[in-house]
């Protein structure tokens, strides 16, 4: 009888995951201005703030200028970091974070209207 030794198997390595945050920052700073351009001209296309903008009367104050101006600064912060950042869970918090800021600024743009 013919009996050879059993040949081991290869171990396989499996790649990790890819990280796609930094991808993922750079297009939601990029989509940012385009959205707040958008948000500011669906504001101005409503009645009171054509209102507001031609006769100067019925102008709503919407939420405050230094809200938006602390969320567009977090958000690019939030984006360095996601960029810089080496830890994994670093750069994913920095994408939430970027995200956050960057919704609450497009809504302090949409309360105007």
């Amino acid at each position: 009888m013919n009996v050879s030794a059993p040949v081991p198997a290869p171990t396989v390595r499996a790649e990790p995951p890819k990280d796609r945050t930094r991808l993922w920052a750079s297009i939601a700073a990029v989509l940012f201005l385009p959205a707040a351009a958008l948000a500011s001209v669906l504001v101005l296309a409503s009645a009171q703030a054509s209102r507001c903008l031609t006769y100067g009367e019925n102008c709503a104050s919407g939420l405050p200028e230094w809200l938006f101006w602390w969320s567009a600064g977090v958000g690019a912060v939030a984006l360095l970091t996601a960029l810089a950042a080496t830890a994994l869970r670093m750069r994913q918090a920095a994408l939430a974070v970027q995200i956050f800021a960057e919704s609450t600024a497009l809504m302090v743009i949409l309360s105007h209207g």
